[in-house]
């Protein structure tokens, strides 16, 4: 309803007890200062001051839109120191997010050493798939994410630009007593008879069908488990075994080894997303995410 214009102009006459204290101190000339105040008392529907034979006063309506404007003035400045905070890249809040083998070690070391060198920008980290986290970012809701091209390819958006940040290896986890556990490099057909410890992705295509197809074999079967915590506790059981990528290393438990598997494709890429103009903190956590590499 109010130009924030005619409201700074209503505080400062207040303040000045002058229409021309008031043109002066804002570079106004007196007659623009008359005109834009009864505009203004126009839309509070009466007069906002006491004209005085020296100067003005408010009175009481004009003390109740006084006091709201003070606020209103006061909030858009803090509003405007906020976002020059952000933009400089020395506070305010960064939005992060990652897929979850991403999180056992390459974010964290990074976020630590941001948070090192970046300790007043507020970090936000949320976990999720790649699809779910490109379209976020698309959204507005996140800053930065780190995805990848596993196991259905890297997702795209309009606004959004990927870059490279690894190449990461696709390994077996298997329990330590069985047979293949001690070798060096496994050819895929040998694990033809084993059971599958896979997340559900529908009927879309995944790297592991497709390196069993070129190995030229099916999968007897697949058990679908979604988060890694069960990925693992079936495998440490012997239930089945298990595409490990090796960034998830950490955290496998002491019942399993992981081995490497002889199909050069197995493989994913792991890439940073940012929207198209990321904020200066995000392009700080970038490279702090390149050196982690």
């Amino acid at each position: 309803m109010f130009e924030t214009e005619a409201l700074r102009l209503l505080v400062t006459v207040a303040d000045t007890g002058s229409f021309t204290a008031a043109a002066a101190r804002l570079n106004y000339t007196q007659s623009a200062v008359s005109r834009r105040i009864a505009a203004l008392e126009q839309q509070a529907g009466g007069p906002l001051f006491e004209r005085l034979p020296r100067g003005v006063r408010l009175n009481p309506v004009g003390r109740a839109l006084h006091r709201h404007a003070e606020d209103v003035l006061d909030r858009l400045s803090r509003a405007e120191q906020e976002l020059t905070v952000i933009h400089s890249g020395n506070g305010g809040m960064l939005r992060v997010g990652a897929f979850a083998t991403a999180n056992i070690s390459l974010m964290p070391r990074a976020l630590r050493e941001f948070r090192r060198t970046s300790a007043d920008v507020e970090v936000i980290a949320v976990e999720g798939r790649s699809d779910t986290l490109v379209r976020r970012l698309a959204e507005g809701a996140l800053d930065l994410a780190v995805v990848s091209d596993y196991p259905s390819g890297l997702p795209s958006a309009d606004g959004v630009t990927t870059a490279v940040l690894l190449e990461d290896e696709l390994c077996v986890a298997l329990r330590r007593d069985h047979p293949l556990a001690g070798s060096g490099s496994i050819d895929l057909r040998d694990l033809r008879e084993e059971a599958w410890i896979q997340d559900t992705y529908g009927d879309r295509p995944t790297m592991l069908a497709d390196a069993c197809a070129r190995a030229g074999f099916t999968p007897r079967k697949i058990i679908r488990i979604a988060e890694w915590t069960g990925k693992f506790g079936y495998a440490a059981a012997g239930l089945g075994v298990a595409l490990v990528p090796s960034l998830a290393a950490w955290a496998v438990p002491a019942e399993l080894v992981l081995c490497r598997l002889d199909d050069p494709a197995l493989r994913r890429t792991v890439h940073l997303a940012l929207p198209a103009a990321p904020l200066p903190a995000a392009l700080r956590l970038r490279d702090l995410l390149h050196g982690q590499r």
